[in-house]
């Protein structure tokens, strides 16, 4: 008769290795902190650039270095990577990225340039139009990401 016991052991010992698949919520949770960090990049760099170029521009070359960060993050703390090899990743990563900056973009230059100047908001409006930028497509490139970028493999 065959001894069961030391392969249900074994196999116990297995799933204890394997750490258990990740929940949608916190899968959720870590592309925020991940987008939030990439956010940062992408408000400072805007700063920064402010100095050289005009506002317009900063917001875009901003987003690419903030995208940039946001990609290698969440391939290394949110999705799965065995959908493919990091180009592919990264390329359909930016065509999601790119409908998104034309949301990014939009909100924050009306709002820095039409709506605070309407309610006279003065104090930092190109910041928070940014921030506010940022922040608007989180749940569409959530979406996009998880079912286009870094889709599973069939």
């Amino acid at each position: 008769m065959i001894e069961l016991e030391p392969l249900v052991e074994a196999e116990a010992a297995v799933t204890a290795l394997v750490p258990p698949p990740m929940t949608e919520r916190a899968r959720f949770v870590r592309f925020l902190i991940t987008g939030g960090i990439a956010a940062v990049v992408n408000v400072l760099s805007r700063w920064l650039l402010d100095f050289v170029v005009i506002y317009e521009v900063a917001v875009g070359l901003a987003y690419i270095a903030g995208m940039t960060v946001a990609f290698v993050l969440a391939r290394m703390f949110v999705f799965e990577t065995e959908a493919g090899d990091a180009k592919g990743q990264y390329v359909r990563f930016a065509l999601v990225n790119v409908v998104a900056f034309v949301q990014v973009w939009c909100v924050s230059v009306i709002l820095a340039r039409l709506v605070f100047p309407a309610v006279g908001l003065t104090w930092q409006a190109e910041t928070i139009a940014h921030l506010i930028g940022v922040g608007s497509p989180v749940v569409t490139s959530y979406l996009a990401h998880k079912k286009f970028s870094f889709r599973p493999k069939v």
